[in-house]
């Protein structure tokens, strides 16, 4: 078993893939590493708006910040030490707040394939 242990610091940013607004992620540890979940740090910057179908599990910790999650039933709003979890194929749109918000989040499976 290896045993990893990473930072934000650790984290390399590049905007979130088909978005053009102040949304960055952070892979850390993916298909690169032989494992099955993808780990990293999200980035949002102060009001922004993610509309995505899930195309992964995907599970978010909140660091900093706020995020609000709604998928046309139901909205949940999370803060700092809490956790939000959404399925495959879930149509969500995902909100930060006034100061933005850091996230750290786990996907299964990986989410993105790594650049060549």
């Amino acid at each position: 078993m290896t045993i990893h242990k990473f930072t934000i610091a650790d984290a390399a940013f590049v905007r979130s893939p088909g978005q053009d607004g102040d949304v960055l992620t952070g892979n850390l540890l993916d298909q690169r590493h032989g494992g099955p979940v993808t780990i990293g740090f999200g980035r949002y910057g102060p009001d922004q708006i993610l509309e995505e179908t899930m195309a992964v599990h995907d599970t978010m910790v909140i660091l900093e910040g706020k995020i609000t999650v709604s998928d046309g039933h139901k909205s949940v709003t999370a803060g700092p030490g809490a956790i939000i979890a959404m399925q495959k194929g879930d149509r969500v749109i995902i909100r930060s707040h006034e100061n933005g918000a850091v996230t750290a989040y786990v996907t299964y499976p990986h989410w993105q394939q790594p650049e060549a």
